[in-house]
């Protein structure tokens, strides 16, 4: 067994023990970034004079050699060894002898499983972001084609006003930008270098902690040796950043779901992102967006999992952190790979825009409208309320919608009524004249698109 701290104990681990202290079966994933955080560290030991020049040239050759040689698959990472960090010092030693033990100078196993998984964190932050924006490229591509598109709006998933399809889908537009905003936040405030706060309480060695910091890409050192080591916070605001997304993708592959239904008839999605029945011939079942909303618990188990480790955990590190990489792991995957599905599901699904603006006119989501007309016309509104509950009654009678009564009924019921009640709440008026910006009428529709465009190209920019 390869360990870095045998030398207080005088009889083996016991093998079920060490099996269970042992995280080399996940940490395996960090061998990049343990390999760039011991590189700086290194040269950052020889700028401080701790190293010399020759030493740090060795251990750097050693390195890279090792980084090449995992990549290449021509050295495997094994359960030979306890962790990552034991893999990666033990075979430097191998490869070029007593200088190789000189790397872990100035620095412990805590603060460097900590830089670890903040560099590996970071980086899937950013194919996060991407995957968001790619997301929000697609549903800006929509919104763009449908800003004459009518359907109905829901309240309590009954039919309740005419709105458009690009103002249904912008307010899922609308949740993913804060959801990039949130990993871009997250990002910013995780982005502090805790390597050199060693076991938990500095250490002697005159290190460069501002140069270490510099090499790595952050901000600047972290400020308080104690919390560098056991800070997981930024895993629990990363984990509640992925449920809240995960939330929003469920959200609307429940609406995917409803709208694929043989009741709605809204979408047709395309034949790459469902399945059939294997005894019913006539299904086409739209499983990636149930999966996708499957998968949501699956992320919300993990930050109640974190969340309840870590509630009981006095200063400074303790094994009990070690949870924190397997489930994070997963729930890192769990939604790039949802965000990559929905995406591409979106973006091959096809839209019954006859079908959704039948639904709206049978809907009577034009019966405020018709209130409306009345009270505009000098009716009290709570009298309109009534008028117009009586026509919805008639129409239902007749299984007709609103702009299909006869008008010698509407004026059956009210004289105030008109030939030009047909225009008033026709879906067109009743969708266009509402241009109060965040509303679904086309002059503001027109106004969010250009903004949102702005707004992507702004991030495509940043990103590069």
């Amino acid at each position: 067994m390869a360990q870095l701290w045998g030398g207080r104990f005088t009889k083996e681990t016991d093998q079920l023990v060490y099996n269970f202290n042992a995280s080399i079966g996940f940490d395996q994933k960090f061998y990049k970034q343990d390999i760039e955080g011991s590189m700086a560290h290194v040269k950052m030991l020889a700028a401080c004079g701790i190293l010399t020049v020759e030493e740090k040239d060795q251990i750097l050759a050693g390195l890279s050699g090792i980084l090449k040689d995992v990549e290449e698959g021509t050295l495997e990472i094994t359960s030979e060894y306890e962790d990552i960090h034991s893999f990666v010092e033990a075979n430097l030693i191998d490869r070029i002898g007593d200088a190789g033990k000189k790397l872990h100078t100035g620095r412990s196993r805590n603060d460097q499983v900590a830089l670890d998984m903040k560099l590996y964190i970071r980086d899937e932050i950013v194919e996060i972001k991407e995957l968001v924006l790619h997301l929000m490229e697609v549903l800006h591509r929509i919104m763009k084609e449908n800003i004459h598109t009518y359907m109905p709006g829901f309240t309590h998933l009954q039919k309740a006003q005419p709105v458009t399809l690009a103002h249904h889908v912008g307010a899922y537009m609308e949740m993913f930008k804060r959801d990039f905003g949130r990993l871009c936040d997250i990002y910013d405030r995780m982005n502090y270098c805790p390597l050199g706060a060693g076991a938990l309480a500095g250490t002697t060695y005159p290190l460069d902690r501002e140069m270490t910091a510099s090499l790595l890409g952050f901000y600047g050192p972290t400020l308080n040796s104690m919390d560098s080591v056991s800070d997981r916070d930024y895993l629990i605001e990363l984990l509640s950043a992925l449920s809240t997304i995960m939330m929003h993708l469920s959200r609307f592959c429940e609406e995917v779901i409803l709208w694929n239904s043989n009741e709605y008839q809204f979408v047709e999605i395309d034949d790459s992102y469902s399945t059939g029945s294997s005894i019913m011939p006539q299904k086409k079942n739209p499983d990636i967006a149930e999966l996708v909303r499957g998968k949501t618990g699956r992320v919300y188990g993990a930050m109640t999992t974190l969340l309840t480790t870590m509630k009981g955990i006095p200063l400074a590190y303790n094994k009990d952190m070690q949870e924190d990489k397997e489930l994070t792991f997963d729930a890192i995957d769990t939604v790039k790979g949802c965000l990559a599905l929905f995406t591409g599901m979106m973006d091959t699904i096809s839209f019954r825009k006859d079908k959704m603006e039948d639904s709206a006119k049978h809907g009577f989501t034009n019966a405020t409208d018709a209130a409306d007309y009345l009270v505009n016309h000098g009716v009290p509104f709570r009298d309109a309320h009534g008028i117009v509950g009586r026509l919805v009654l008639t129409c239902i009678e007749k299984k007709i919608p609103l702009d299909e009564l006869p008008l010698e009924e509407y004026k059956a019921i009210s004289p105030v009524f008109e030939q030009d009640i047909y225009e008033a709440i026709s879906l067109k008026t009743c969708v266009e004249k509402r241009n109060t910006i965040g509303a679904p009428g086309p002059e503001a529709m027109t106004k969010v698109v250009e903004e949102n465009g702005a707004y992507l190209e702004s991030l495509k920019h940043s990103q590069q």
